[in-house]
């Protein structure tokens, strides 16, 4: 994880500080790329604990097309939940219900919902028409953005194969280097994991292209604190072979040899 360590290390010494929307205020570069070869091993933080059951959660989640924290199974969306714990048709909603919003309803997470599943049209492509440079999934759905709790930080995501390799970018237009992009690291290296076994691939290289980069000010120390820490070996992610990715259960994804150093508490910035 030394590429995440050295960008945290770059805003430190170069950022620029900025006004943001919760008050907090940020030291931010704009343009930034991570690039992480999941041939090392699964690319969790080892310099603190990341909790990794919360990132399975929130991505099947997604995977399932739903936007309700009930269903969630823990409470990082909690803040952003209205009172019924809807959050609008953000992230798992377009991956899977592209272009056929309504309003929040009983029957909303049915098990044939309408709309367009990008997820299932992104593993046809590789399957069927691997050397395609189409394979995009987007969650920056502009005609539902007002209809949103919070418009989605990681908006877009593409594959690509080469020969037995599937690589990722993700696009992320708003980046907590502190809380969010660990997180997002391993949520965007699941997913590469789950359809690269899918489409019997070995995922290669994930690659992030980072908006407006930013630490939080109230992160600042506790980032330097984690900067003081040797990162150890990365952990390995085992699942069941060729299970389709919308297939998956949370008793489905094993992680072996996670030894973190102690979590880091951080605010999260609302």
């Amino acid at each position: 994880m030394k590429p995440y360590l050295d960008l945290v290390s770059k805003i430190l010494n170069y950022g620029e500080e900025t006004t943001d929307r919760t008050g907090v205020g940020t030291l931010s570069l704009f343009g930034e790329m991570l690039k992480i070869d999941l041939r090392e091993g699964f690319p969790l933080l080892t310099t603190k604990k990341v909790f990794f059951k919360s990132v399975v959660q929130e991505l099947l989640w997604f995977l399932r097309g739903e936007t309700n924290i009930k269903s969630l199974g823990n409470h990082i969306w909690d803040e952003w939940a209205d009172e019924n714990g809807n959050l609008g048709p953000l992230y798992g909603y377009q991956w899977t219900h592209w272009d056929q919003y309504e309003e929040i309803r009983e029957d909303l997470y049915r098990k044939t919902p309408a709309g367009i599943n990008q997820i299932e049209r992104a593993v046809e492509l590789i399957k069927k028409d691997p050397a395609s440079r189409r394979i995009i999934v987007s969650a920056w759905n502009v005609s539902d953005l007002d209809k949103m709790r919070l418009p989605p930080c990681h908006m877009l995501f593409q594959f690509k194969v080469y020969s037995s390799h599937l690589d990722m970018l993700w696009v992320q237009r708003s980046c907590d280097m502190g809380l969010g992009i660990p997180f997002n690291i391993a949520s965007y290296a699941l997913l590469l994991s789950l359809v690269s076994n899918e489409c019997n691939l070995q995922p290669r290289f994930l690659t992030a292209l980072l908006g407006d980069a930013h630490i939080y000010k109230n992160h600042i120390e506790p980032l330097k604190l984690q900067l003081t820490r040797f990162p150890g070996p990365l952990p390995q992610l085992v699942l069941p072979p060729a299970k389709k990715a919308l297939q998956i259960t949370l008793e489905d994804v094993k992680l072996l040899n996670y030894n973190p150093q102690p979590h880091i508490a951080m605010e999260i910035a609302v």
